[in-house]
């Protein structure tokens, strides 16, 4: 036993003198924010979720000239969205879900219809004042320009001009088309 004290004694003493205690609470906090983070890491339960369950039908606008799924990545709207689509999250590809809040604030792309050729000018809006969503994500850069032109840019929380500055979802609203 006396072996053990002397060889745990020497070790504590060789990490004092190479260690300081800012240094073991940095290292000590560094691994705590990173571990804490570690939920928020993407996992592919919905590929899992589905394979063990019916699939859902495929929605659609009923509306020839707005031809595809709104719930859906590759739907005609959403060339140039980011975020959590609101219509999988209780709201639809114009209008927000109950309780948030449309952001006056937005970035525009141009999408082509494929149901008439036209090019429409589409903002997407994030809806804002409840906790993201998490379901539908959709990140499609099709136009997206750098932050120093931010009117163009997808990568910013575009919530700043509401109420509270959570995010949920985002919309894509046809404001024109182009000439």
């Amino acid at each position: 036993m006396k072996t053990l004290d002397r060889w745990s004694e020497a070790a504590s003493r060789k990490l004092a003198q190479r260690s300081s205690r800012r240094s073991f609470l940095a290292n000590l906090g560094a691994w705590t924010v990173g571990a804490a983070g570690i939920p928020l890491l993407p996992v592919a339960r919905a590929a899992a979720a589905g394979a063990s369950g019916p699939s859902e039908p495929a929605q659609t606008t009923d509306n020839p000239q707005d031809p595809g799924d709104p719930t859906q990545c590759d739907y005609w709207r959403y060339c140039a969205i980011d975020g959590f689509l609101c219509s999988c999250c209780g709201g639809s590809q114009s209008a927000c879900p109950p309780g948030t809040e449309m952001s006056p604030l937005t970035w525009i792309g141009t999408c082509e219809n494929p149901a008439d050729g036209r090019s429409y000018v589409i903002s997407y809006n994030d809806c804002c004042g409840k906790t993201s969503c998490g379901r539908c994500l959709c990140n499609r850069n099709e136009g997206d320009r750098p932050p120093y032109r931010p009117g163009n840019n997808n990568d910013l929380n575009w919530c700043l001009g509401t109420k509270s500055s959570v995010y949920t979802c985002s919309t894509g609203v046809i404001v024109g088309v182009k000439e």
